[in-house]
């Protein structure tokens, strides 16, 4: 169900329209059509100021935007209130909501939810069994023994690639993909509400070496070059776990995701502002979003606040540098739990919007300073520092997934149309802005030479007659590229910022490539590396060298197993082979136990896992020992 958000009533008149607006007094909100009083209703009254605001809109007095911004309400839930009067009336929004009784498994119900369950479950597993084991791509499985893949499935040998391929079509093209994320996302995020959730989101720009299409030039910090991709949208957890991904094949930017996809999802997924936690404490948050300078913006964290959400980035306009007397040193708490020392500061800062932030700097040992600015005025600085450094997890998230789960291949060559209605930005806009960059580069560099002109030496005639024929030389340039400059901008205002793709030249036009497919094959990834994850964690509860677990976890999936069922006892028993070292044994023996606690039914079957170290197919160590002892004392007799 979605969750209400409630508006927010500011103190004061506010204009919904040029000529509308409303106050709040005494508890009650009261609405003027100029001059006069037209409806007013309590302020907790939420089912009024739903039935208000449809009447605005369907009698065309105020927009949707106008709504929105006026009230800090999100678009859809004014689209859902005009549905509810163009529908039922103005008696809908007091009508009681229908509550559907509990749901019923009967044994036909259950026989039919395991049969859907049971229809492609292969697939899954096969799919996640390769994200584990670092298996490239489909085609690579050409080379892996199908017999003993089939073992893992239960099967006789898994499917040959061709036919993977048609399943793997099959699957994604009913369009089911995005309700499975989105299932997912719910499911994910139902763990992060108990605590003050955190969340990092940045962008991932995947490289396209293809020739199907000529996708837009993209920045690609790690190659240093500009090179034709698409951008994936990421939010992860603070220990780096991926919760969720956003393809944009055009990028609007981090401020427009942010705004447009991410923080509308998120907010669904908390309750929604109460007026009492808002009495209780107006400086409370929700949830906090951490985002690198390209996020910066005074705007939106002045929207986020009024939204009761905390954002942390950095300064994109630092300050001179702070004395150093001002720094102490912090003990902090890293999100891997190690203590390390920090010198710290803090001040308060004004925004050109008049936003008040916190500015918490980080002084390293070659005097560098690192600014921090948040809206979060409840956790002190030594709980706010380690969290925006800790955003290095997300960006040694997609190194690991590129190296490790192939996280940039394609998964197949389809390509899809771009719908017409996208904006993009205009070329001839773009163009001329390109050259307005250009010449303002030319001038900055000439008004740096024409100030560096002096009069050196001695001062002679000749030297003063040299000075000012190239004073009036760069004079003169200075001026041409400045009515060039002014030009542009003018000639530029008669071309809109963004057109819709429709409108594009044809030899601008691109399609996009094929999502449905890659977004599946990443959420498996993902799943698969949240698991790996979980097992990692296990280890680092025994292992001295926590840095080492994640290469033991790889280890484990390299090494052979034995898989041995038991009709009888209903069990399916994994023997381990034994690792290099007693040491990696004994952390990987602590690994099964707690796996064999969660008592795991493999998929399809009535079998419970059970996970033991050892070969499955050769004597056990007692057996071993009795046969041993005689050896042993021939060894002993002199």
């Amino acid at each position: 169900m979605p969750q209400l958000q409630f508006p927010f009533f500011p103190d004061g008149m506010t204009h919904i329209t040029p000529n509308i607006g409303f106050k709040k007094e005494a508890g009650k909100i009261y609405y003027f059509c100029g001059n006069m009083p037209v409806f007013s209703h309590a302020e907790d009254d939420y089912n009024s100021f739903r039935l208000f605001i449809s009447q605005l809109y369907v009698n065309g007095s105020a927009t949707q935007a106008e709504i929105s911004k006026a009230f800090g309400v999100t678009s859809i839930s004014v689209k859902r209130a005009v549905k509810v009067y163009r529908e039922k009336g103005s008696a809908g929004f007091f009508v009681s909501p229908p509550r559907r009784g509990p749901t019923v498994l009967t044994p036909d119900v259950l026989s039919e939810v395991q049969k859907l369950l049971d229809r492609g479950i292969e697939i899954f597993l096969l799919l996640a069994f390769m994200a584990l084991a670092r298996v490239k791509s489909i085609e690579s499985l050409r080379y892996c023994p199908p017999g003993e893949w089939g073992k893992l499935l239960g099967l006789d040998r898994i499917p040959e690639v061709r036919t993977l391929r048609e399943k793997l079509a099959n699957i994604t093209l009913v369009n089911k993909v995005t309700e499975w994320m989105s299932q997912l996302w719910s499911h994910w995020m139902a763990d992060m509400k108990s605590a003050l959730a955190v969340f990092y989101i940045d962008g991932h720009v995947r490289v396209y070496y293809g020739e199907q299409t000529k996708l837009p030039h993209h920045y690609v910090a790690r190659q240093k070059l500009c090179l034709r991709a698409t951008t994936d949208y990421w939010v992860n957890a603070r220990d780096g776990q991926p919760i969720l991904v956003i393809n944009k094949p055009i990028d609007p930017g981090l401020l427009k995701v942010l705004e447009h996809d991410i923080v509308p999802r998120l907010e669904k997924e908390f309750p929604p502002v109460t007026l009492e936690e808002v009495v209780k404490n107006p400086k409370f948050h929700r949830f906090t979003l951490i985002f690198d300078r390209e996020g910066y913006s005074p705007q939106f964290l002045l929207a986020m606040k009024q939204r009761h959400i905390a954002c942390l980035t950095y300064h994109k306009h630092q300050g001179a540098d702070w004395r150093e007397g001002e720094f102490t040193c912090c003990q902090i708490r890293t999100v891997g739990g190690n203590i390390v020392e920090m010198q710290l500061a803090e001040r308060g800062i004004f925004l050109s919007n008049k936003l008040w932030l916190r500015e918490i700097r980080k002084l390293s040992e070659g005097g560098h300073q690192t600014s921090i600015l948040t809206t979060d005025y409840v956790s002190t600085m030594e709980e706010i520092a380690p969290s925006m450094f800790a955003r290095w997890s997300q960006e040694n998230f997609f190194k690991y997934m590129r190296e490790n789960y192939s996280l940039d291949r394609l998964v197949d060559y389809e390509t899809d149309s771009v719908p017409d209605t996208t904006q993009v930005v205009n070329p001839q806009y773009r163009t001329i802005s390109s050259e307005i960059r250009k010449k303002t580069t030319i001038l900055n560099r000439t008004l740096a030479k024409f100030g560096s002109v002096n009069l050196k030496g001695e001062i002679t005639p000749k030297k003063v007659t040299e000075y000012q024929q190239e004073k009036a030389q760069l004079q003169e340039k200075i001026a041409i590229y400045q009515a060039d400059i002014e030009r542009l901008k003018i000639d530029r205002k008669a071309f809109p910022t963004h057109i819709s793709f429709s409108a594009l030249p044809k030899e601008d036009q691109f399609k996009q490539l094929s999502i449905q497919s890659k977004h599946f094959i990443d959420t498996i990834k993902m799943i698969a590396y949240r698991a790996e994850t979980a097992m990692v964690q296990v280890l680092r509860e025994v292992t001295s060298q926590q840095d080492q677990a994640r290469r033991l976890v790889k280890g484990v999936y390299d090494t052979e197993a034995d898989l041995v069922p038991d009709e009888k006892e209903k069990t399916l028993t994994v023997f381990l082979h034994n690792l290099p070292s007693h040491s990696a044994d004994k952390s990987v023996q602590h690994l099964c136990e707690e796996m064999n606690k969660t008592e795991t039914i493999f998929p399809g079957t009535n079998f419970r896992l059970i996970y033991k170290m050892g070969s499955g197919l050769n004597p056990r160590l007692p057996e071993f020992c009795i046969y041993l002892k005689p050896f042993l004392r021939i060894l002993e007799w002199p």
